[in-house]
């Protein structure tokens, strides 16, 4: 993508994040078969204290985000990671991901957890995680069994 990408915490107050993740939500309720497995969180939700939300910036354009939300002291989750369509494909949520993992082990988890779609949309985020090296696993948290749903984690020893 030529210019380095420039990933920052994100309070969510801005226009540009608003629409984002409206957007993203749109996404998730067309693409989810049934409404009870959509799982992203809007706004107020991704304000949560237990969460640190990132955006991700390249030539002064908002091409993707991502959050990290503390499950308790050795686990967390990634929540709301979504790359604009324009990007897709360019390393936006590798690099983003990336760095993630890197707060996660800075922070002392012991594992990175998350939850996606079972259908042909996710699969490019599935391969993604795979990549990264995690590995499918039962639901966890709050989560229940769903065929519309995969569970994935990773140790970060």
């Amino acid at each position: 993508m030529g210019e380095a990408m420039e990933i920052v915490v994100d309070d969510l107050t801005g226009a540009e994040i608003a629409a984002f993740i409206a957007e993203h939500i749109e996404e998730m309720k067309a693409v989810a078969p049934r409404p009870e497995s959509k799982h992203a969180l809007d706004l107020e939700g991704l304000r949560a204290p237990d969460i640190t939300f990132w955006t991700v910036w390249h030539e002064g354009l908002l091409v993707g985000c991502g959050a990290l939300k503390e499950l308790d002291e050795q686990n967390a989750e990634i929540k709301s990671m979504r790359t604009s369509a324009a990007h897709r494909r360019n390393g936006v949520a590798s690099a983003l991901l990336d760095h993630m993992l890197s707060v996660a082990r800075a922070r002392g988890y012991r594992s990175l957890s998350l939850e996606t779609g079972s259908y042909e949309f996710s699969a490019p985020a599935r391969a993604l995680y795979e990549k990264f090296g995690f590995e499918y696993c039962a639901p966890f948290a709050d989560y229940e069994e769903d065929p519309d749903s995969v569970f994935m984690t990773k140790s970060l020893g």
